[in-house]
């Protein structure tokens, strides 16, 4: 028997016995009548100051009830002293055997260990050491834990180990919990930025009998009811709001998740979180200001400050943003000439540079944005990539003085993009055509291709305004904090263990 199994074996004895004694070790209601963050800043109006020579502890202005998990136990003597953690911070009680009895006192030691949840009624005071302590009156189990708790200094270390019981890391490692504790404020201020926009929150499907706002593989499932194959979005609901500006909404945007059946790396996952803005009446130009104005809010807001370490890079996101033009930059670092290239030589130079990519329904798009993914490593940032090619954005609007370019833009810091926007496509006529040139790449073994839309072609028919669309994923916020994706998500995607 290994030792965590006679720790458990140990545990479930106890278990027993505190059902045996008629105690439920799992009750649902507790009596907490603060918080220990509430008894530590309200310490002085909980409890008396006396003499250090002479502590009274019943010398206070009433007991107070207050719970938490157990995180450590000392035993001396005739007396204990643990400490509770409650999510909000951590307090020390004091079990003293003359106060509570011998009888409970001992069913104290015999029963209880670190890692159970606890209830103690007592009574605020001082030690000689000056620490904010509860003299327990009573106690009562809230949760008996059957597992032992990591080591308080070794905790986990293993990366696979700490991804499967986040719940762990959490516990263990302040940090992590402060992550995610930002995290949630970096998508409150994302939220807050744009309804003082003036823009509208909208939700928009999940499901969709046709993938459509990205070039991306979906995955696939049943809808029983409606015995038909759906796919789960790959984008932030773009098409449906672009339906909402055909329906004469002006700005709307969305926070939700999408997925993605691709590969994994420090900067791609399959099921994350995305926002989308679509903007009518504004185009490329008025969507990069917005964007700027945007980023260098959140980084303020909830990192505090413009000045960011990422990666390799050293990042000012208050100093002027770049533009960095997609033909000139490629030819630049790699000699081809995007708009006069052809498949043979994107392929050739691709095996110089010795860069690997998936030869499933390869075609002159997919090997032109390889080639930019391999320029786009070597710029820091921050700026926009624009004048990217027609090919490759299906649902751009073409530059009116270069129709093979389009009005589209990412973000570029450090070595990646941290964004996409573009004028929106709003002829019905020059949209079908591209659905039509997407579905032929996708018959040919492309499964990133989009899908043709006949009912989106339908509602571009009635009428779209101009307009600028946007999105930006989770990533923006985990390379501000200088970590990788799978790092700032709580419970990311595992392998079962065999």
């Amino acid at each position: 028997m290994s030792s965590i199994e006679g720790i458990k074996k140990a545990r479930l004895e106890k278990l027993k016995r505190i059902a045996k004694s008629g105690i439920n070790p799992y009750p649902a209601k507790t009596n907490r009548t603060h918080s220990l963050k509430e008894a530590i800043d309200q310490f002085g109006n909980l409890s008396k100051k006396v003499p250090t020579q002479d502590r009274d502890p019943e010398r206070s202005r009433g007991k107070v009830f207050l719970v938490g998990r157990i995180r450590t136990i000392r035993q001396h003597g005739g007396s204990t002293f643990c400490h509770i953690e409650d999510g909000t911070s951590q307090f020390q009680a004091y079990f003293k055997k003359d106060e509570i009895g011998d009888k409970e006192y001992q069913f104290f030691l015999d029963n209880f260990d670190v890692g159970d949840f606890i209830q103690i009624k007592g009574t605020l005071f001082l030690t000689k050491k000056e620490e904010k302590t509860i003299l327990v009156k009573d106690y009562q189990i809230l949760a008996k834990s059957l597992a032992p708790l990591p080591e308080k200094w070794h905790g986990l270390k293993n990366e696979e180990e700490r991804f499967r019981k986040r719940y762990l890391d959490l516990l263990f490692n302040p940090e992590i919990k402060e992550l995610f504790i930002r995290k949630a404020k970096f998508w409150n201020s994302v939220r807050d930025f744009m309804i003082k926009k003036e823009f509208l929150e909208v939700e928009t499907p999940a499901l969709e009998i046709t993938t459509g706002g990205a070039d991306a593989r979906p995955f696939i499932t049943h809808h029983n009811a409606l015995d038909m194959d759906l796919y789960l979005r790959i984008s932030t609901g773009e098409l449906w709001q672009k339906r909402l500006m055909i329906a004469g909404f002006e700005k709307t945007f969305e926070i939700g998740r999408q997925f993605r059946n691709e590969g994994m790396d420090a900067e791609h996952l399959q099921d994350y979180t995305q926002m989308e803005f679509y903007w009518a009446y504004a185009d490329a130009k008025d969507g990069m200001k917005l964007t700027e104005e945007l980023y260098k809010h959140l980084a303020q807001e909830v990192f505090g400050s413009l000045k960011l370490k990422i990666k390799d890079f050293d990042i000012n996101l208050g100093k002027k943003w770049e533009e960095y033009d997609y033909q000139k930059t490629v030819k630049e670092m790699t000699s081809i000439d995007v708009l006069k290239t052809d498949l043979d030589k994107v392929e050739e130079k691709l095996k110089e540079l010795r860069i690997e990519y998936d030869k499933k329904g390869f075609n002159l798009a997919r090997g032109i944005d390889n080639l930019w993914k391999y320029c786009r490593k070597q710029i820091p940032g921050p700026g926009f990539l624009i004048n990217e090619p027609l090919l490759i954005s299906p649902l751009s609007k073409k530059k009116q003085d270069k129709p093979e370019l389009v009005e589209r833009f990412h973000v570029i810091i450090a070595g990646s993009e941290l964004g996409n926007g573009y004028s929106e496509l709003n002829d019905p006529i020059d949209q079908a055509e591209r659905f039509k040139e997407q579905q032929e790449l996708r018959e040919k073994g492309d499964e990133e291709a989009q899908m043709y839309d006949k009912d989106f072609v339908e509602a571009l028919e009635y009428g779209m305004p101009p307009t600028c669309g946007f999105g930006m994923s989770e990533r923006v916020f985990s390379f501000f904090a200088n970590k990788s994706m799978r790092e700032c998500q709580l419970f990311p995607l595992m392998k079962p263990k065999n």
